[in-house]
């Protein structure tokens, strides 16, 4: 199988980083093609120039590349904090330049863009793994969950990848080592599970 692994964290040293390694770690050990992807180490330029809009846009072959990858992919793994509920900037570039018409999603013919897009990516699955810093009572109760309906709804649903999991990790400031540990068992479990069950 490919699998793309994409981080967003600035911090090397961060649980995101722990996170996105055991994914590696996980998949490499099974004999997976992995794309790992820390897009701060690689200075990923987020802003998406005019000229990539179009269907027919020219990406440059860093962008190019990055695309052609995704379009491989059997699966997508994605790891950030939660920032703002939201990704951090640098991922949301990548979004904006690589989950692009004609690689991961298409309008049908004679539709301006106003429709639902058909979904193109082949991947069979989608896991997304965040961190906070926010009480889940408090997430839920007064921002709702906005990671959630991104990922799923409108990225994921509508580029034809149906199989999702999305889980935070929580409260990562004042989380143990034996907190961490066991949550790093848990990202390779819910990893066997997308291989071989169900997801939500």
């Amino acid at each position: 199988m490919n699998i793309s692994i994409i981080l967003g964290h600035p911090s090397s040293g961060s649980f995101n980083h722990a996170i996105a390694d055991a994914a590696r770690d996980f998949f490499a050990g099974r004999g997976d093609r992995v794309f790992y992807h820390d897009l701060y180490a690689e200075r990923f330029d987020p802003v998406l120039p005019a000229g990539e809009i179009p269907r027919d846009g020219r990406v440059d072959a860093a962008i190019g590349a990055y695309c052609d990858e995704l379009a491989l992919s059997d699966g997508i793994v994605i790891v950030h904090p939660n920032w703002w509920g939201q990704p951090p900037a640098i991922l949301k570039g990548w979004v904006d330049r690589v989950v692009r018409p004609g690689v991961a999603y298409a309008f049908e013919e004679a539709d301006g863009g106003e429709g639902v897009p058909r979904g193109l990516l082949r991947a069979r699955f989608a896991a997304v793994f965040n961190t906070s810093n926010t009480p889940e009572a408090r997430e839920r109760d007064v921002f709702g969950d906005p990671l959630e309906l991104l990922w799923k709804n409108c990225i994921f649903d509508l580029c034809g990848v149906t199989r999702f999991y999305r889980t935070m990790y929580r409260v990562v400031c004042t989380s143990t080592p034996v907190e961490r540990a066991a949550w790093l068992d848990e990202v390779r479990s819910i990893l066997g599970g997308m291989l071989g069950g169900e997801a939500r």
